[in-house]
């Protein structure tokens, strides 16, 4: 579990997270929602301890991993995979030697192992025929997907999303919705996506968190949301042209 106490975050003197607390329970998909800059993204970073708080902590499985060695810290991140909004594949690597990239960093299999695992990842996001391409030879739909299979080369127990859908169609946004939600069940992991998406929210999420200027200001599950009479949270909802199904009839 991952459980965020009370952060607060600054850059050049500017807020961007004030007295944050958040709770990522376990085999759950939580969904981080908010506008652009609200400090989603920096919520994400601080949950894998690629930022650190100036007040406040973050707790995986109960270790403080603001007080522990950047030795302790890299044990902790092997238990995430993280899919960057944009992918962020290298570029000189075939997408097969991308995926087998954490394995062979992090691991000491052998390459008949490390072969065996990627194509079963490369298989879990519907891509097993891409192993020799290079990014520039895949649609940007395909880049996530792949750069999807590394984040579950290590097996890890939590995955974080950063805006999965930024960019795509919404027939590719579908796909990959689609996968988070398989993925999720088949590998039981704990998923965290931040997005601005509602319809990637309200296809994939069991809870949803809504950071509102620098604030934690609502958290609640799928039905709740639905049911708010929050006017700030309605107000972000019924503007995001993206909403499933009849947003204006929904939260009018």
């Amino acid at each position: 579990m991952i459980c965020v106490e009370n952060i607060s975050k600054s850059f050049n003197g500017r807020a961007v997270l004030r007295d944050v607390s958040l709770e990522m329970q376990e085999g759950e998909t939580l969904a981080i929602i908010g506008r652009s800059g609200s400090g989603k993204s920096v919520l994400m970073k601080h949950a894998i301890g690629l930022l650190q708080p100036d007040k406040g902590r973050v707790l995986v499985d109960g270790i403080d991993i603001g007080r522990i060695s950047y030795r302790e810290l890299r044990t902790v991140r092997r238990q995430f995979g993280v899919l960057f909004q944009g992918g962020a594949l290298f570029d000189s690597m075939s997408a097969f030697d991308n995926v087998a990239f954490p394995i062979r960093t992090f691991t000491d299999s052998t390459e008949q192992q490390v072969r065996d695992r990627v194509l079963r990842c490369l298989d879990l996001v519907n891509l097993s025929d891409v192993g020799t391409k290079r990014p520039s030879e895949l649609s940007g739909g395909m880049i996530k997907r792949v750069a999807l299979a590394r984040a579950v080369a290590l097996e890890p127990r939590y995955i974080l999303y950063d805006e999965p859908t930024s960019g795509l169609d919404p027939h590719t946004s579908t796909t990959i919705n689609n996968l988070i939600k398989g993925l999720a069940d088949q590998l039981d992991v704990t998923s965290i996506v931040v997005t601005h998406d509602m319809r990637s929210v309200l296809s994939i999420a069991h809870r949803v968190a809504f950071i509102h200027r620098t604030r934690m200001h609502w958290v609640g599950d799928i039905d709740a949301l639905h049911r708010s009479e929050d006017r700030t949270l309605r107000a972000f909802v019924k503007a995001n042209e993206y909403a499933i199904g009849h947003p204006a009839q929904a939260y009018s």
